[in-house]
């Protein structure tokens, strides 16, 4: 009976840990940088869907990149004091309509790009690596495992690489060079998000 009575209090205890520890471990994503993510990542993507379909330009997209490292950079200074607030968040939705309004007006317009050449497939390649890394980072800030602040640090990063690709691809084509230059920034931001997503630093 005492052994009995020993096990079931056990048992009870356990269950009031685990759950405790489960709402520790991580903490909930902050809307508002939540919000600005998956923003950025809807984009990147509506620029490499307009590769794929030849409405954007190799010389276009390049252009583009140039407004996502312009709100990169907002985001990056906006989580610097660990969160972003609600007028940030304004100022940065602001930034991000005007180049949404931008990718429509170049989707639509009479320039039409080759999306089997090689200048367009070598952008699409680095258009979609952007994407992978936003993901990269947005599950990080979902799951708790990057705190706001390093967020901050890793879309920096990823403003870098966005005016690594506005700068080899403004004048209208992409060597094998330009990407080489490009994937060089882009596996560094790779190594960033990983090691900053495997730290003892979690959101609290």
């Amino acid at each position: 009976m005492k052994k009995n009575t020993v096990g079931l209090a056990l048992v009870l205890l356990s269950a009031m840990v685990v759950p405790a520890f489960a709402q520790t471990a991580t903490a909930p994503a902050d809307p508002n940088n939540a919000a600005v993510i998956q923003r950025d990542i809807n984009q990147e993507r509506r620029i490499e869907q307009g590769l794929k379909s030849g409405q954007l330009s190799t010389g276009e997209a390049a252009r583009l990149e140039k407004g996502e490292a312009r709100i990169d950079r907002m985001e990056s200074n906006a989580d610097k004091n660990g969160s972003i607030s609600a007028a940030e968040k304004a100022r940065i939705e602001a930034a991000q309509n005007r180049e949404s309004a931008n990718i429509n007006r170049l989707d639509n317009n009479n320039i039409q790009g080759n999306p089997n050449s090689a200048s367009s497939q070598r952008m699409q390649a680095d258009v979609q690596r952007d994407v992978n890394q936003q993901k990269r980072i947005e599950n990080g800030e979902q799951t708790g495992s990057l705190t706001a602040r390093e967020v901050g640090k890793l879309e920096h990063g990823q403003a870098k690489d966005d005016r690594q690709q506005y700068r080899d691809g403004r004048k209208g084509y992409l060597t094998a060079k330009d990407q080489k230059q490009i994937q060089k920034s882009e596996n560094h931001q790779s190594e960033r998000i990983y090691k900053k997503k495997h730290n003892d630093i979690t959101a609290q």
